[in-house]
């Protein structure tokens, strides 16, 4: 039985990754970072590396911020109130925040409303497929036709 996705989602989206429902969405993060590949308009080797991430609080930890560090890709990813807490408990040995863009961050609606259009897929809000492979394909499906809506007309 499928549980939720775990999800990087733009226009269109970059990758996709189905979970158990038990399965923390931030333990998926470099799994999916490794699916993305965009391909080259003039051909060539697909890119592999965005040039930042917005994430929810969700995703501060500092294991996803050192794979990020590593990637080197900028995590626009505001940090939580219990680490922002522990910091000023340890005082000045417990370092300088990371560094974060409210700026960039502020885009990140983009994917919350990416999220809110798969829920008016009945199939995938209620989880009706139950072979991982099945509610892969009508994710897709559904991703398909959200960036094909997205494009403007090229009517002559």
């Amino acid at each position: 039985m499928i549980g939720r996705s775990a999800v990087i989602c733009t226009v269109p989206s970059l990758a996709t990754r189905v979970t158990p429902g038990q399965a923390a969405d931030t333990k998926q993060l470099v799994a999916l970072l490794d699916q993305v590949a965009v391909n080259q308009p003039g051909g060539g080797r697909p890119r592999k590396r965005p040039d930042s991430l917005a994430a929810d609080k969700a995703y501060s930890s500092k294991a996803n911020r050192a794979a990020l560090r590593a990637r080197k890709i900028k995590a626009v990813i505001p940090e939580r109130d219990d680490q922002k807490a522990n910091r000023a408990r340890k005082g000045a040995s417990g370092g300088r925040p990371p560094d974060f863009d409210a700026e960039k961050y502020k885009n990140r609606n983009q994917v919350e409303r990416g999220f809110n259009r798969r829920k008016h897929w009945r199939a995938l809000a209620t989880r009706y497929d139950k072979l991982a492979d099945s509610y892969q394909a009508t994710l897709d499906l559904a991703e398909t036709l959200d960036w094909l809506r997205a494009i403007p007309d090229q009517t002559p």
